[in-house]
């Protein structure tokens, strides 16, 4: 472990959570960002303890790549949003909340990386799937609605900046000005929108990720995209909450092999 002191790790993470929970009254937003900040404060929290007991087991610990309990399988990316080469021979599923802070962190600073090295590239097919965390974003839902309402209309990576851009701005109101910012036809999108079209499958994307074991976002699992099936996908790989964008490249140069 490099001299890493686990038990002083954690020490410094549960003071921290103690002074989140003693932060004064501050706006609805803030309160959003500072419960986002406490969910990733456990995630981790957890991950240390399983650290903790593999090295106790002389066992190699984890990596927040792979945290304890996911285990890898084929899955299917169904009728999901996808960006890149159908055939590319790796596939990332993204799951998000359009009002998650760190979403909106990882798309503005690791996806366009992927995007120009990878996707553009057909190395990896980027695959999205919608986890409103309605708990605690009153507009996550309608959001991922809307989202999913410009898809209809081929413009689903047009309305994702513009969702994340405003996510503070997200209620219904909003979201149909938004269609015409992206030049979507008005009246079918408030249509999809209000009609609640796309609630089905936004409710199968919640139930996929609770199977893998997403319990806050983002969350991204990779694999190897299924050679005789593209729309199949052998997940190996998963990673939680906002990381650095090293860490998902040295995950998907890994899974293309040397020479890719």
């Amino acid at each position: 472990m490099g001299g890493f002191d686990v038990n002083r790790f954690v020490i410094v993470l549960v003071a921290a959570g103690l002074l989140l929970s003693s932060l004064p009254a501050w706006s609805a937003s803030t309160k959003q960002e500072v419960l986002e900040l406490k969910a990733q404060v456990a995630e981790m929290q957890k991950d240390l303890a399983e650290i903790k007991k593999l090295l106790q087991e002389g066992a190699r610990a984890p990596t927040a790549a792979q945290p304890a309990g996911f285990n890898p399988q084929t899955i299917s990316i169904g009728d999901s949003p996808v960006m890149g080469d159908a055939e590319a021979p790796v596939t990332l599923i993204a799951y998000s909340d359009y009002q998650c802070p760190f979403c909106a962190r990882n798309h503005r600073d690791v996806f366009p990386v992927l995007e120009q090295d990878y996707i553009k590239t057909g190395k990896v097919k980027y695959v999205m799937r919608e986890y409103p965390l309605t708990s605690i974003h009153k507009d996550a839902m309608n959001a991922s609605l809307a989202a999913l309402c410009a898809g209809d209309q081929g413009k689903y990576w047009d309305m994702l900046p513009v969702l994340f851009d405003n996510a503070k701005q997200l209620g219904i109101d909003n979201l149909k000005s938004f269609a015409a910012t992206v030049g979507l036809d008005t009246a079918t999108f408030n249509e999809c929108l209000d009609s609640k079209k796309h609630e089905k499958s936004v409710q199968e994307d919640l139930a996929s990720g609770a199977k893998l074991g997403v319990s806050g976002t983002p969350a991204f699992v990779i694999g190897r995209t299924d050679p005789k099936d593209s729309s199949q996908v052998n997940l190996t790989v998963f990673i939680r909450g906002a990381r650095p964008v090293d860490q998902f490249k040295g995950s998907i140069d890994e899974l293309l092999g040397p020479g890719k």
